[in-house]
């Protein structure tokens, strides 16, 4: 009888014990952070600093400004096995816009095939970071598809995916050895999705530090273009510096009849002798900044000019308006989406004198039998400031 009170003693004693142990590593188990779950954080990082955090590159091609040297490498026949290289010499002038945040670069060079000329207009878009760099060159006034990216540790590097003789392939070009008086460009091209590279260009640019840049010689399209019915020069009336007074319809194509006006400036600045040139637009108004360029480029196969527009906000280019000046009357058209539906865009250009010049721009959304106008601008020369267009 002892003996089994004894026995059921030590059995309670056991379950006691059981009992504490399991107790205490629940509680332990749940003090313990699980180490596949991450924890939420007490202080979550803020949108505002995350966006702070991201690089500002809006200055990335400051250290260009200016004239340069330029000496170039091209592989004859990029798509063969071939290693022939041609070499061409020239002068770049490159030349800020918006503060920093656009530039345009005009080449002028001298190969074995003759002179060529070719421009780049860079945008910096402030919510991607990034840079558009587009590319033309003087023989057809039209550009190419832009190249994008950014720079990152001192070395920028675009893309962009194109056709080449039919055939889909990527291009990359790389700005590296980055000093205050020189640097290095190369091309290269990818067939099988960027695995690996083949180099199609090289240039080396060396900083020109004579006092004023040099004078852009004339290229192969004013040299070879005919005379007759020539609109290359359509736009020299235009260079210089202008006062602009604009108005612009807040909401076109809605019914809408409410205009907000603005007061500024418009600068021109002459490139490749009148066959192109850029137009930068700075206005005020109580409804805000607009800053805007329109760069022009003339075809000489088409005879035709096409206006690229964009604006400091977005940081690329919206489709070409294109068309040629008849009777002393520009017209120029395209087609684009508003609220995604498809429009017809006209631009005008009238009222031309030495001194003073109209700019309408019109929408119909009944493919051109209709037009709404939502942009007029007056603009009048400035003859007594100093001259902004060099």
């Amino acid at each position: 009888m002892a003996h089994a009170k004894m026995e059921r003693k030590y059995l309670r004693y056991v379950a006691f014990v059981a009992v504490l142990f399991l107790t205490m590593k629940v509680i332990t188990l749940a003090q313990e952070k699980p180490a596949n779950v991450k924890q939420p954080s007490t202080q979550p990082a803020s949108k505002n600093h995350q966006h702070a955090t991201e690089r500002d590159g809006q200055h990335d091609f400051d250290f260009e400004i200016g004239t340069w040297k330029t000496h170039l490498w091209t592989l004859r026949h990029p798509l063969t096995d071939s290693t022939e290289w041609v070499e061409s010499e020239g002068s770049v002038i490159v030349r800020k816009v918006w503060d920093g945040r656009a530039n345009l670069v005009e080449l002028s060079a001298e190969g074995p095939a003759g002179p060529f000329e070719f421009l780049n207009l860079r945008l910096y878009n402030p919510q991607s970071h990034q840079w558009s760099d587009y590319f033309a060159t003087s023989k057809d006034g039209t550009f190419f598809k832009p190249m994008i990216g950014e720079f990152k540790n001192g070395e920028g590097e675009f893309l962009f995916q194109e056709k080449l003789n039919g055939r889909a392939m990527f291009f990359r070009s790389v700005i590296s050895d980055i000093t205050p008086d020189s640097c290095r460009f190369e091309d290269a091209f990818s067939e099988n999705g960027g695995r690996t590279w083949k180099v199609k260009g090289i240039a080396i640019d060396t900083r020109d530090k004579g006092e004023s840049p040099p004078q852009i010689p004339e290229g192969p399209a004013r040299k070879n273009a005919s005379t007759e019915n020539d609109g290359q020069h359509d736009f020299d009336f235009e260079i210089g510096n202008w006062k602009t007074h604009l108005w612009r319809l807040v909401n076109p194509l809605t019914g809408s009849t409410k205009w907000v006006e603005y007061e500024g400036t418009s600068v021109v600045r002459k490139i490749w002798n009148g066959r192109a040139n850029l137009v930068e637009l700075e206005v005020d108004g109580p409804s805000g900044h607009i800053e805007g360029l329109n760069l022009r480029l003339y075809n000489p196969q088409s005879r035709q000019w096409s206006l690229n527009f964009a604006s400091s906000k977005g940081g690329t280019l919206s489709p070409p308006t294109i068309g040629e000046f008849q009777n002393g009357r520009g017209e120029f058209f395209s087609q684009e989406t508003l609220n995604d539906r498809a429009i017809l865009v006209r631009f005008v250009i009238s009222d031309i004198t030495s001194d003073s010049c109209r700019f309408e721009q019109a929408f119909s959304d009944d493919g051109g039998k209709t037009w709404e106008i939502n942009w007029i601008a007056i603009d009048t020369r400035v003859k007594d400031e100093t001259d902004k267009t060099h």
